[in-house]
């Protein structure tokens, strides 16, 4: 099994709330909610919280092979929420949450799981590219986001209409009309997109963070075909350098409107025999 793994903190003076792993036959990528300087009910935080549930549902889906992705994730989610549960506000509206994708290879099959809008790009031996990313919170962010986008990121009109953005969007976190993604319930699980794909046919499997992914689906700056030859040719790294190489030249956002200036940014790329 041959990884390669890079993970970029959006701040060199700020937790990394993304968590990638893999082990043999599997991997999981988590994207940390972040909420800024607001309130969330936990004393452990949202990179605990993420790093904590990768570790588990990564062990969960190699030693239970038979299991369901989706079970799985319940399954770590339920875990998760035992170990804070008596320390923490869990019915706090913004408790910690994270996005989730898992994959694992077993009887000729991939199989996968997303969450949240991480992204999995599957790329197949005859040179395509088919990308999975949970689409429903872009869509409930579109209906919200304008105020956020007509503002010069990090400023404080921006911050002020970011910090009415993200409480708008709790509000329709993990019920229908909104979005859903891996936080105090278990059943939220049962939401994730899930699929299997012949692993006969694919050349490489890479787990992508939202803020990996910019170069194509923020900045449109790539496509998924030129994303790969990146990873293939230079790695995980070259893609991330290259993602802050654009936030660097639009500091404020006015070319490409977004809640954060730079986001945490993490890649996990699978190549198969």
């Amino acid at each position: 099994m041959r990884v390669a793994l890079a993970s970029l903190s959006a701040d060199p003076d700020s937790r990394n709330e993304d968590f990638a792993a893999a082990a043999p036959g599997a991997a999981v990528l988590l994207d940390g909610a972040g909420v800024g300087s607001a309130e969330t009910g936990c004393t452990h935080g949202v990179a605990w919280f993420s790093s904590t549930l990768g570790g588990l549902l990564l062990r969960s889906i190699t030693v239970q092979p038979a299991r369901r992705l989706a079970d799985c994730l319940a399954d770590s989610i339920g875990l998760v929420r035992a170990l804070h549960e008596n320390a923490c506000d869990l019915t706090y509206r913004a408790s910690p949450t994270s996005t989730v994708v898992a994959v694992r290879a077993g009887g000729g099959v991939l199989e996968y799981l997303v969450l949240g809008d991480s992204s999995l790009l599957l790329a197949d031996k005859g040179g395509g590219a088919d990308v999975v990313t949970d689409r429903r919170l872009d869509e409930v962010g579109k209906r919200l986001r304008g105020p956020v986008d007509a503002l010069p990121t990090g400023s404080p009109e921006h911050s002020a209409a970011l910090a009415e953005y993200r409480d708008a969007l709790t509000g329709l976190r993990n019920r229908p009309g909104g979005f859903w993604i891996a936080g105090p319930d278990p059943r939220a699980a049962e939401h994730a997109l899930t699929g299997s794909v012949s692993l006969e046919a694919l050349a490489s499997v890479t787990l992508l963070s939202d803020g990996a992914t910019r170069l194509v689906d923020r900045f449109q700056l790539a496509d998924w075909r030129q994303t790969l030859a990146v990873l293939d040719s230079s790695g995980p790294d070259e893609l991330i350098r290259r993602v802050r190489e654009v936030e660097a030249g639009d500091p404020d956002g006015r070319r490409w409107p977004r809640g954060k200036a730079r986001d945490d940014a993490t890649v996990l790329h699978w190549v198969l025999p």
